[in-house]
């Protein structure tokens, strides 16, 4: 179980990683969107601080899933931001519905791993 926590970590922050870097260095061309994933995007976009903000986090927290420091609190951080990413591909664009789901629940299995630093959170 162990080895499966430390692949499934560094898959997803090599993913989180990947997804800011090119981002921000403007790696990969937009995608083309239409209809309601479109409006939605460039509302996003307009915001202007939105998106750098989510991207810095996805950063922040790949750095901490591949390194392995701080990984119980960027299964936090980064636990809004999957669910975000799964639903905007579940309602608006299906086509990456299959890496959403993969990314969610990893998250949700590393905040099963990492449990029992999360207990002190949750006791009266």
């Amino acid at each position: 179980m162990k080895i499966a926590t430390i692949v499934i970590r560094v898959l997803i922050g090599l993913l989180l990683l990947f997804a800011s870097v090119s981002f921000f260095l403007k790696l990969v061309p937009e995608p083309v969107t239409t209809g309601d994933f479109k409006a939605f995007q460039v509302g996003l976009i307009a915001s202007t601080y939105l998106m750098p903000l989510a991207k810095a986090i996805e950063l922040l927290c790949g750095v901490s899933y591949v390194t392995g420091k701080y990984v119980t609190l960027a299964n936090i951080l980064i636990l809004p931001i999957t669910i975000n990413i799964l639903l905007i591909n579940y309602f608006l664009a299906p086509e990456g519905l299959p890496i959403a789901i993969a990314m969610f629940l990893g998250n949700l299995f590393l905040i099963y791993r990492y449990w029992n630093n999360y207990k002190s959170v949750f006791t009266p």
